[in-house]
């Protein structure tokens, strides 16, 4: 069984998490999966866009405890394992928002902790009627920092707060209301719905949306008026593209623009 399948169409790549056994959770072998997919995808000019999901009862239940636990038994007590363990699902997740396509999470059943992370570490999210989101690591005694990171950016301070101190799992409508999401739809409509977002997405020129990606999330960490600048020379660039040159020359013809790229 391949704890991480891959299927292409229509310029999506499709990733399933298989590991329905253990709730998809974010073992070592799943987290080397994950990164090995991103970085041929990232190198992959055919792909525009990416749809992350899960089989099974779940789409991520987080860190593999077990695993976890075993790592305990070395003789630091599994300081250096664990050391070594958020550090690289820390460089998976920032491969997600450093890929040139767009990530989306299509998302059922629970997303915990890690789970939750990385549903917010996706560039967007759709998800299922009756799917809960948690940061619950603090019912077990275990304070779900690495996963505040991605969920603080995504949620307001206070909100994401009550989640982590709490350990209360939300509702996708909840999810959606405070911007975790992009929005709930039937559990019988999920997959048609995140592959039509994701095919919307893959049709528009790759080349813009790449530099674009990049764009937002750059000028995320900039002062107002450094943001404003620095955007600026990324739109210069982009419109002394051929490619956008002819998209414009389309618009104004009342043409649908094609593009190779």
């Amino acid at each position: 069984m391949t704890i991480l399948e891959r299927r292409d169409t229509n310029a999506v790549a499709h990733l399933t998490m298989n590991a329905p056994e253990r709730l998809n959770a974010l073992s070592d072998e799943m987290l080397a999966a994950l990164q090995t997919a991103l970085a041929e995808i990232a190198q992959d000019n055919t792909v525009r866009a990416v749809v992350l999901s899960g089989t099974g009862k779940a789409f991520c239940a987080g860190h593999d405890l077990k695993q976890m636990t075993a790592g305990r038994q070395n003789e630091d007590g599994g300081k250096a394992y664990f050391k070594d363990l958020f550090t690289r699902c820390a460089t998976m997740m920032q491969s997600i928002q450093k890929l040139p396509q767009p990530v989306i999470a299509q998302v059922h059943g629970i997303a915990t902790a890690a789970g939750c992370q990385l549903v917010a570490t996706c560039d967007m999210a759709v998800a299922a009627e009756g799917t809960r989101f948690g940061v619950n690591g603090v019912n077990i005694g275990l304070f779900c920092s690495t996963p505040m990171v991605a969920l603080s950016r995504n949620i307001g301070r206070k909100h994401a707060m009550e989640m982590l101190t709490t350990g209360q799992f939300i509702t996708a409508e909840r999810a959606e209301a405070l911007g975790l999401i992009n929005r709930v739809v039937p559990e019988a409509d999920l997959a048609a719905t995140t592959t039509a977002l994701a095919e919307t997405v893959a049709s528009k020129l790759g080349l813009a949306v790449k530099i674009g990606k990049e764009a937002f999330y750059e000028q995320l960490q900039k002062p107002l008026a450094e943001a404003y600048d620095y955007t600026g020379d990324v739109m210069v660039e982009n419109m002394l593209w051929r490619e956008t040159e002819a998209g414009i020359a389309a618009f104004l013809n009342k043409e649908t623009p094609t593009w190779d790229q």
